[in-house]
């Protein structure tokens, strides 16, 4: 019998005693499970940028909790100036990932939760709640995702996913791995294969760990064996997160793309998992900032040096699947189906 509650801790919390953030720290997995406190937004912004917090629910509530915190922080004594300090934190948050629309989201919520608020003290009372309120609904929502995503996978299924969508891409349960969890929930046989996610190594060093301590069967392989695998027949779907949805296409960890076009080659269903808070109804592909990481995460693992230090090097972070790609996009609201008419699906 498989245990899926984890003990763990959330991914991201607010700490009482000290008005802090606290976080698991991913970069240190799977050696090590520590949890960190950021005191300040500076801390926060850093974890957020080295990616000691990622997946798109997650820095939801990492903007969430950061608004909160400068919220904490400001010295202001009255709400035009405390606003206008939290308006530059909130720049300064969604300036650290701005391909991540979650991130952004967190911090526009909670920004405009606070003009409720009658006085200084009732703006971190407000802020904090928001925030708190984001880290809820996001459990709630993997959870009515995995509801709806559970339909796709039979028993017997084994499922390549790219990258990390479990808890620790969001506050718990996870988006695609949610609908793996919830499968399972219902009893189930479901195996996992995961890609390593170069050059990060998010899905060997974060999904296979996650997926372990809840004893779900998964093996890793390299990224440049995914068409191999498919193949051979050993994957019967490919069930992906989402950092941005726009109206043409999905923003997701680079690679994802070359995935969505290995498994319409082999005819395998190519599935998106994702909370309404990851769509951008106003953008496309073109309108959209591509994040490009620091070139030394493909020059060095680690401290071991990979290729030459002055090599040139391409590192962008996501790539853009076209809609025409992908067979059904999983959110809390229900499957939708091509054509994706985005516009249209939720008004």
């Amino acid at each position: 019998m498989l245990t899926l509650e984890s003990d763990l801790m959330r991914t991201i919390d607010w700490k009482e005693e000290s008005n802090s953030v606290v976080l698991v720290d991913q970069t240190l997995l799977p050696k090590e499970y520590r949890i960190i406190e950021c005191k300040t937004l500076s801390s926060l912004c850093e974890a957020i940028k080295s990616l000691r917090i990622r997946g798109a629910p997650a820095l939801g509530a990492a903007g969430g909790f950061g608004i909160a915190l400068a919220a904490f922080l400001s010295g202001a004594r009255d709400i035009e100036t405390m606003t206008r300090d939290l308006e530059i934190a909130g720049k300064t948050l969604k300036s650290t990932r701005p391909t991540a629309v979650n991130l952004s989201w967190g911090v526009d919520r909670v920004l405009r939760a606070i003009s409720d608020a009658f006085d200084v003290q009732g703006v971190r009372d407000i802020a904090l709640q928001e925030a708190r309120d984001i880290a809820e609904e996001d459990i709630a929502t993997n959870k009515r995702i995995g509801k709806f995503g559970a339909k796709f996978l039979k028993d017997g299924d084994t499922v390549l996913t790219h990258c990390n969508t479990g808890r620790l891409a969001c506050v718990d349960w996870g988006t695609a791995l949610g609908v793996v969890r919830s499968a399972i929930a219902e009893g189930k046989e479901i195996k996992v294969i995961a890609c390593e996610t170069r050059p990060l190594n998010q899905g060997s060093r974060i999904t296979t760990w996650e997926l372990m301590q809840d004893k779900i069967p998964v093996t890793l392989i390299s990224d440049s064996m995914a068409g191999w695998v498919m193949q051979q027949g050993l994957v019967d779907s490919v069930l992906v997160g989402a950092d941005r949805i726009t109206q043409d296409v999905i923003f997701n960890k680079i690679g994802t793309y070359s995935l969505s076009i290995l498994a319409k080659e082999h005819e395998i269903p190519f599935y998106v998992a994702a909370p309404v808070s990851t769509f951008d109804f106003n953008g496309w592909e073109g309108s959209v900032k591509i994040e490009m990481r620091n070139p030394d995460e493909l020059r060095f693992f680690g401290s071991e040096q990979l290729a030459p230090k002055d090599v040139e090097v391409y590192n962008p972070a996501f790539d853009a699947t076209p809609m025409e790609n992908v067979n059904a996009i999983i959110t809390e609201k229900g499957v939708f189906y091509p054509p994706f008419l985005l516009d249209e699906v939720f008004v």
